[in-house]
């Protein structure tokens, strides 16, 4: 018999031993992805009395495969509008907490004698809270509906992002033996780069591919084609200096802006959560008792840093953003916890070899104990705000609220600083456009040309042909550059409003119209051997003609209102199915109250009656605005609304009333049946004998169905097929029919 590959054993090994660990987990309710950790400890070469992984060279790919789907998925859940929307408050808190958090990480490290490294890559690690355990432990908490969660899951969605700049910026700062302020920010000006290039062509290319094949798209086309948009993502971020990882990331964002996300999400889910598991259970593996064991104070004063600095820092983040004491403590206390980012962090770390082996193991320790005194630190946060409330005179209480109702987070922007902002936003695309269309012709086209035209003299006809066709191709940027929001309304109102506005208006006209010669002036003198006074006045003239050319101009803002059209598709989508939230959620009057998504279980014991029936007002003194039922949506429901298994409700109400009535649509459901090994259907042949009780009854009043709770298929006439029986048709002597029930039903009828 042909001998199994060992990636094959080590494959069913590992997928055997996280399943029976995953089911402890699970009813122990703990995160699984503990479970997954606890596994791969089991199957490591540090537990002696158990099998062992044969080929962990391969598990660690397909590891590095599981950080990719998972980032991948993570960009999928992500959206650039959503960032935008958040406003300012989101990112002060982020950028405090994840900075003030490495800092303390670092002076861990230093305090423990441990190399620059070392120090560096933990500051990162203990940057990062896990989004996994914090959602789940907000899930078992019932908490999910509370206002104080969704800040610290937008957070959370901040902290994702960061961490992959971070993995970045920190592979920048190993490959180098003494990074310094420069090396940073060409690298930090490299991510903008191509972040800024990928995301703009994506949107162009991406959902313009899915719409025009979505009529050949089924759910198995769909997830090969995403998974395959993914995989070339991230072999192209490996070809310009990135992480694989950072590539499936972006794509998955620019996938989250089409109408297919929702679909691509749930088809990605299995292949994330295999790969991922594989990924979990790899992490497990590098645990090493010997290690934990030298290491034991480190792993407890981590911990400590962690719960004081996330309880401390973390709520000051919240605090200086504009959140009242409480919220903010709320807030802080949720976070005290590191997961999934860390291990990839730590992961990069060992991969790229500049961190000891005796982190990996340290860092999942401690994730271990603070994910474990996560649901702890949640319940505290309420308490310890109370146990602070008396502590702290009042005035000071009252001022920091004062500070959160009047935070300037939501102040109108001035007209000039709308203005330079979108000005400075549009010149910064259209140059990374025109840089990446320059650096394609030139590196691709002008070969061939120079291959097709041979020799000295036809050398510049390949030279012509290449500049012209490039200046055609960055033309729509050009302009867009030099004329986009010069007829907008804070420009218009802002000329209006006085004589002094129009010079500087003219000079954000003329420093676009110079950033555009410049780029015709680079092809010149690339491509040229003019002078550099002949090839100014190229550049002036060939943007005067871009300008002025009415092709261009149709070009432009077609290829503008494509890329706006692909951005909003998903919303615009949302908005046709009815799943798109109310306007009106923001615009709510009391702090307390907001909206709300809350689902009915499929076993629910309120299907079937209407909302006059249930009282929902009475009893937990919520309002139902809408019901989402499929792709129908209800608006303001009249008490004869019945509800269904599925239904999205939509209620309005404060934490506590949106908590009470969750609580309860979750609680009140039909048991489940212990006996349902019984419940299987049986088909059984019956011979009507002269003492059957059915003799002479006619179907309908035989009882079959109403007495004995089975049915008669059909009756045998000799024919190859069974033939109906009306309900008007009475049994005689040897009929032979076929009845359907449960075993107990039919051997009752029997007898």
């Amino acid at each position: 018999m042909t001998e199994l590959p060992s990636l094959i054993k080590d494959l069913a090994l590992i997928l055997m031993v996280a399943g029976v660990v995953t089911l402890v987990f699970k009813k122990l309710k703990q995160p699984l992805v503990l479970g997954y950790i606890v596994a791969g400890f089991i199957v490591s070469p540090h537990m002696p009395y158990t099998m062992q992984v044969i080929d962990r060279a391969n598990i660690r790919t397909w590891a590095d495969i599981g950080v990719m789907f998972l980032l991948f998925s993570l960009g999928l859940d992500f959206s650039f509008k959503k960032i935008l929307k958040m406003g300012a408050s989101p990112i002060i808190t982020t950028l405090t907490i994840v900075f003030s958090m490495m800092l303390a990480g670092m002076m861990a490290g230093h305090l423990f004698g441990w190399n620059k490294m070392d120090c560096i890559f933990l500051g990162g690690m203990l940057a990062m809270s896990s989004t996994t355990i914090i959602y789940k432990a907000f899930d078992d908490l019932g908490l999910r509906q509370q206002r104080f969660t969704g800040l610290v899951m937008s957070v959370l969605i901040l902290e994702d992002i960061l961490a992959i700049v971070m993995m970045v910026m920190l592979s920048a700062i190993a490959s180098g033996s003494n990074p310094d302020g420069g090396q940073m920010l060409h690298s930090v000006l490299k991510i903008v780069f191509f972040l800024v290039l990928w995301f703009v062509v994506g949107i162009f290319a991406v959902p313009q591919f899915l719409r025009s094949t979505r009529h050949l798209m089924n759910s198995e086309t769909l997830l090969i084609v995403s998974l395959g948009l993914c995989c070339g993502m991230a072999v192209l971020s490996t070809q310009v200096g990135f992480s694989s990882a950072f590539g499936a990331f972006i794509m998955g964002s620019i996938l989250a802006e089409t109408i297919e996300a929702d679909k691509i999400i749930r088809l990605v889910e299995p292949v994330k959560n295999l790969f991922g598991a594989i990924f979990f259970v790899s992490v497990g593996m590098l645990v090493d008792p010997v290690v934990l064991t030298d290491y034991a104070l480190p792993i407890v004063l981590l911990v400590l840093t962690i719960l004081v600095g996330q309880s401390v820092l973390g709520s000051f983040g919240f605090l200086i953003s504009g959140q009242s004491l409480k919220s903010a403590m709320q807030c802080g206390f949720s976070m005290a916890q590191i997961g999934e980012f860390s291990f990839i962090i730590a992961s990069l770390g060992l991969s790229l070899g500049v961190i000891g082996d005796f982190l990996y193991p340290v860092v999942v320790a401690v994730s271990v104990i603070t994910t474990f005194l996560t649901p702890y630190m949640i319940r505290a946060s309420v308490p310890s705000y109370s146990r602070l409330d008396k502590l702290l005179p009042d005035k000071w209480i009252r001022t920091l609220n004062h500070l959160a109702m009047s935070h300037p987070g939501t102040s109108e922007q001035s007209k000039w600083k709308q203005l330079l902002l979108q000005m400075a936003r549009n010149t910064l695309i259209y140059s990374i456009l025109s840089s990446a269309a320059i650096a394609l012709m030139f590196t691709f086209f002008l070969p061939v040309a120079r291959q097709i035209f041979p020799g000295w003299n036809l050398h510049w006809y390949a030279n012509a042909i290449t500049g012209i066709a490039t200046v055609l191709i960055i033309s729509p940027f050009l302009r867009a550059m030099v004329m986009k929001k010069n007829h907008s309304e804070e420009f218009k109102a802002l000329w209006e409003e006085s004589n002094y506005n129009r010079l500087p208006l003219i000079f954000t006209i003329l420093v676009r119209f110079v950033i555009a010669i410049g780029f015709v002036f680079y092809i010149c003198n690339y491509l040229t051997r003019f002078s550099h006074a002949l090839m100014m006045t190229i550049g002036v003239v060939v943007v005067v003609l871009v300008i002025l050319s009415r092709w261009i101009k149709h070009r432009s803002i077609r290829l503008e209102r494509l890329f706006i059209l692909n951005l909003r598709s998903r919303e615009i989508a949302a908005q046709v199915r009815g799943h798109k939230r109310p306007l009106y959620e923001g615009h709510l009057l009391d702090r307390d109250i907001h909206i709300a998504d809350i689902r009915v279980p499929e076993d629910s014991l309120w299907m079937g009656k209407t909302l006059s029936d249930l009282q929902f007002r009475n009893k937990f003194g919520v309002h139902v605005s809408s019901i989402l039922r499929g792709k129908q949506r209800i608006n303001i429901p009249n008490g004869e609304t019945i509800v269904f298994p599925g239904d999205l409700i939509q209620a309005i109400g404060s934490d506590d009333q949106l908590t009470s009535f969750n609580r309860a649509i979750n609680g009140e459901l039909f048991p489940e049946d212990p006996d349902i090994e019984k419940r299987e259907m049986k088909l059984r042949q019956m011979i009507i004998t002269a003492r059957s009780p059915f003799v002479g009854k006619t179907l309908e009043d035989s009882g079959i169905r109403n007495t004995y709770n089975c049915m008669v298929v059909g009756i045998e006439e000799g024919k190859e097929t069974l033939s109906q029986v009306l309900p008007s048709y009475r049994f005689e002597e040897d009929d032979i029919i076929w009845v359907v029930g449960e075993e107990a039903a039919l051997q009752k009828m029997i007898q």
